[in-house]
C-alpha cells in the first residue's frame, strides 16, 4: 500500500534534486509553521482588511505578532501592501494570487481536523514528569 501511496506522490510531483531539504515542500510547511500566517490567509479570504479589523477578526493575536506576520506574509508575496494618501493614512492588506492559493490546504487541513479533531484529542498523552512522551525533549 505504501508503494502505491508513493507511486502515486511520485506522479503528480517532480524530482526536487539529491536531498531531501530541497524539497519545495519544505517551504509549504515552514508557512504553516507559523501559528498565525494560516488564520490570517483564511481571515483575508474575502477581501482587504484593515490591520485593526483583521485583529478584530482573528482574535487573541498581539498588535506585534500581527504586524510581524503581516510584513512576513508581504515579504513571501502573499499579501499587498496597500497604503491610501489620506488623513488619517489608512492602510490594508490583500491576498495575492499565491496567498488565494494557500487557501486551498487550509481549507483542507480545516476539513481533517473537523473529521479528525475529536480522535486527536481523544488520544492524546499527558505529559508525566520522567515519561516517555514523544512530545517531551530528551535529556542530554
Amino acid at each position: 500500500m505504501a508503494d502505491s501511496a508513493e507511486g502515486a506522490v511520485a506522479e503528480i510531483f517532480e524530482p526536487y534534486g539529491d536531498y531531501v531539504a530541497d524539497c519545495p515542500a519544505r517551504l509549504a510547511v515552514d508557512l504553516f509553521a507559523s501559528a498565525w500566517l494560516p488564520v490570517l490567509v483564511w481571515a483575508l479570504r474575502n477581501g482587504p482588511m484593515r490591520p485593526v479589523r483583521l485583529q478584530q477578526e482573528v482574535g487573541g493575536i498581539s498588535q506585534k505578532v500581527l504586524t510581524q506576520t503581516l510584513r512576513r506574509m508581504q515579504r513571501y508575496g502573499l499579501v499587498e501592501r496597500h497604503r491610501y494618501a489620506e488623513a488619517p493614512p489608512r492602510v490594508e492588506y490583500a491576498l495575492t494570487g499565491p496567498g488565494r492559493d494557500l487557501l486551498i490546504p487550509i481549507h483542507a487541513l480545516g476539513q481533517w481536523a473537523h473529521r479528525h479533531a475529536d480522535t486527536v484529542l481523544a488520544n492524546e498523552i499527558e505529559p508525566e514528569s520522567g515519561s516517555d512522551d514523544p512530545r517531551s525533549c530528551p535529556e542530554a
